[in-house]
């Protein structure tokens, strides 16, 4: 099998399984137990909270553990809009964020608030200019994703963090979810942005894992409140087994990153290199330095996207369309449609997303079943 998919989800590690599996038997105590059972329980909730904290090199306490990203989007961006509406209700955002954060802020306009929603170009990046331009004395967040999961393009965070340092009111949150890993470490930790949302299941941890950074002395309101856990900010019992295995997955990703991004990209230059030549075949994604190394999204005109996907299953190579929140709804690329694609491509765009584990041999065998998968589809292209 061939799984070309990692943007949707990775596979977990049999090592970091093996994490979960001995916290399970070993740790199984509450950590807000008084007893010793759940002190050593809280012991490795520490120590998992510190070993991120260590490799995003930031602080302990500015980690804090949820259950995935679009939980923290959810709450960085509720959190924000409850602590801070005396002062304003204003948001800004991007057309291109994933549905966690446009939801989000589509349920906040319903509430009341306002939201400006930046364009992108042709290419799918905002303008940083379009951002100062939208920014009013009652603006309380930014929120711009770091890697675009539908294209890969890597937004400006340091031209926004820029222009943010003259607001330092403003909140400024960035999506991380498919930035970890990918060499971009230091845009994410610019001392600008407040808060960085990620996802376990997108490096290899277990499903139901994820962590929020909140920089020290930004404050946000909890969206779940009960227990007191996390710092009285998001309640409910820890899941220690699959925090610990997060931790574990998170050090194997960061370990030789620049190594493990130039092999990424080697192999998406070998795709992009072959079925960039066909006539029919429209390119979203670029070789350029302001895209991820993971990610390449094109489409094969006069196909739709969701019949390229089942054209490559006999080959036992997986793809998916632009996201995989949106592939089974049948639903257009939101990003797409903000680039102002026509629909007649946009609906036949996939995606061929990658891994550190991903090869040279899986990226030729890629190549060899693209070509059978072109020709079988000749008499529905528009030259055909």
């Amino acid at each position: 099998m061939i799984y070309f998919d990692n943007s949707a989800t990775t596979k977990a590690l049999p090592v970091v399984l093996d994490t979960y599996r001995k916290v399970s038997e070993n740790y199984f105590g509450n950590p807000s137990s008084l007893h010793a059972v759940g002190g050593k329980g809280n012991e490795v909730l520490q120590s998992s909270r510190k070993q991120i904290a260590d490799l995003m090199h930031a602080k302990p306490d500015e980690i804090y553990f949820t259950s995935c990203g679009t939980e923290g989007d959810n709450w960085v961006i509720k959190g924000t809009a409850i602590e801070k509406r005396p002062f304003g209700k204003h948001l800004i955002t991007t057309q291109v964020e994933h549905p966690a954060v446009i939801n989000t802020m589509k349920q906040l306009e319903e509430l009341g608030f306002d939201v400006t929603y930046l364009p992108v170009d042709k290419r799918g990046f905002i303008n940083p200019e379009d951002l100062r331009k939208a920014i009013r004395p009652d603006t309380i967040l930014v929120s711009v994703m770091a890697v675009n999961n539908e294209i890969g393009a890597k937004q400006p965070i340091d031209a926004v963090a820029k222009i943010l340092e003259d607001h330092p009111s403003i909140h400024f949150h960035v999506d991380a979810v498919q930035a970890i890993g990918k060499g971009l470490m230091k845009s994410l930790r610019n001392p600008r942005v407040d808060f960085l949302t990620f996802s376990g299941h997108k490096f290899h941890a277990p499903r139901g894992t994820g962590f929020v950074y909140i920089k020290e002395g930004r404050h946000i309101a909890p969206l779940l409140t009960g227990g007191g856990q996390e710092d009285n900010l998001r309640s409910g019992t820890e899941n220690t087994p699959a925090i610990a295995a997060m931790a574990k997955a998170l050090r194997l990703l960061l370990t030789d990153e620049d190594k493990k991004v130039a092999h990424q990209q080697a192999i998406r230059k070998a795709i992009y290199d072959h079925v960039s030549q066909f006539a029919n075949v429209t390119m979203f994604s670029q070789l350029t330095p302001d895209f991820a190394p993971h990610i390449l999204t094109f489409a094969i005109e006069g196909v739709r996207g969701e019949t390229i996907v089942h054209a490559f299953e006999p080959h036992d190579i997986y793809i998916s369309t632009t996201s995989a929140c949106s592939s089974k709804k049948g639903t257009e690329s939101s990003t797409l449609a903000a680039m102002h694609v026509d629909d007649r491509i946009s609906t036949s765009a996939i995606r061929v997303s990658l891994d550190e584990y991903n090869t040279m041999d899986e990226a030729k065998a890629f190549n060899q079943a693209f070509d059978q998968v072109y020709a079988g589809f000749a008499k529905l292209m528009p030259s055909a």
